[in-house]
């Protein structure tokens, strides 16, 4: 028998499994997401269902450095377990950031390699340091020297299609230490266009033992048991498909089901309400302004072009908020059901 053969058998999204001494309570994982998986959407999806949440990236160095920003994503208020993504290019400020956010809570540390943003790359941080799989190897073991919480790691294929190397960073990682890989199903170069290759992440599972979490173009359940299948991974990561959802990733975990259109205008007041007091006012309305615009987007396709922009700018809170409340009760939640197909 083939080693891929032993991976034929499709996990149960609804099941536990485990990293480390910690288990996580379904295999439906919510992506971090710089400006999106803030404490507020987090917390939203947690209640959802979400088998875990990761916190937005956290910068390493303005972590040490006391940045307030970094303070703020850092924080868990309650989930439990919480886990901090970390970014960085040099060894010695992810060793001791993993220590701040161990000390102040987190209980895995998951490593950033895979964001494609030009101000992260440009920086050597992100999917940048799979150029270069040694100074890589040097931030992880680094980071998993410096605390005793479990660490994993996020990355992509590769930085380019002549350079695919997740399988041996991979192997490499596990051999350091790291207890959990995440893999994008696409190069930094391709960012987020075109389709992300499911089948190519099974090479990586050919050359670990770890747990490997799959990601890429997850939007409903049968995409989740088809990434499963093809990839051997013990469980799926979703971005982009819960942005407007944060029910979405316990809706695809069997944990609830699709809220209807009524249920989703509640969630929208909620959220909103919880980005103004995590922020404050003026801060958290330009926050809320883009989510305002996936809820919209989703559940409100009739709204024209023009009525939307009112509702998503409107400097008045309470405006936008009732704009926005009635437009999804007058859609009637379209689409509702699209994400548990």
């Amino acid at each position: 028998m083939c080693p891929k053969d032993n991976h034929l058998q499709i996990p149960d999204l609804s099941s536990p499994f485990r990293v480390g001494r910690l288990s996580f309570r379904n295999r439906v994982v919510l992506a971090p997401m710089s400006g999106v998986t803030d404490l507020p959407f987090r917390q939203l999806a947690w209640r959802f269902g979400a088998g875990l949440v990761v916190t937005e990236m956290v910068a390493s160095r303005e972590l040490v450095g006391n940045a307030s920003e970094s303070w703020s994503r850092l924080k868990s208020s309650g989930i439990d377990p919480h886990m901090v993504q970390l970014a960085g290019r040099e060894a010695y400020w992810m060793g001791e950031a993993a220590k701040i956010a161990a000390d102040n809570g987190a209980d895995v540390i998951d490593i950033n390699m895979g964001c494609p943003a030009k101000k992260v790359t440009g920086g050597y941080s992100g999917s940048a340091l799979m150029r270069d799989p040694d100074h890589a190897l040097s931030l992880i073991e680094a980071t998993v020297k410096a605390v005793d919480v479990p660490v994993t790691l996020k990355m992509r294929l590769g930085w380019d299609e002549n350079t695919i190397n997740a399988p041996l960073i991979a192997k490499r990682a596990q051999e350091a230490g790291v207890q959990m890989i995440t893999i994008h199903g696409r190069t930094r170069m391709q960012f987020y266009n075109g389709t992300a290759d499911w089948d190519a992440i099974r090479a990586v599972r050919d050359v670990i033992s770890v747990p490997l979490v799959a990601n890429g173009d997850v939007a409903t359940r049968d995409d989740a048991n088809e990434i499963l299948r093809r990839s051997g991974a013990d469980a799926v990561m979703i971005g982009r498909s819960s942005q407007g959802r944060p029910w979405h990733a316990g809706v695809l975990a069997g944990a609830v089901e699709h809220p209807d259109a009524a249920e989703i205008a509640e969630i929208v007041a909620e959220h909103y309400g919880m980005m103004l007091e995590f922020y404050g006012a003026d801060i958290g309305l330009r926050h809320a302004r883009k989510h305002l615009g996936w809820y919209l987007g989703r559940f409100a396709p009739q709204l024209a072009a023009q009525e939307k922009a009112a509702i998503m700018t409107s400097t008045d809170p309470a405006i936008a908020l009732s704009g926005a409340v009635a437009a999804i009760a007058a859609g009637r939640g379209l689409g509702e059901q699209k994400d548990a197909a």
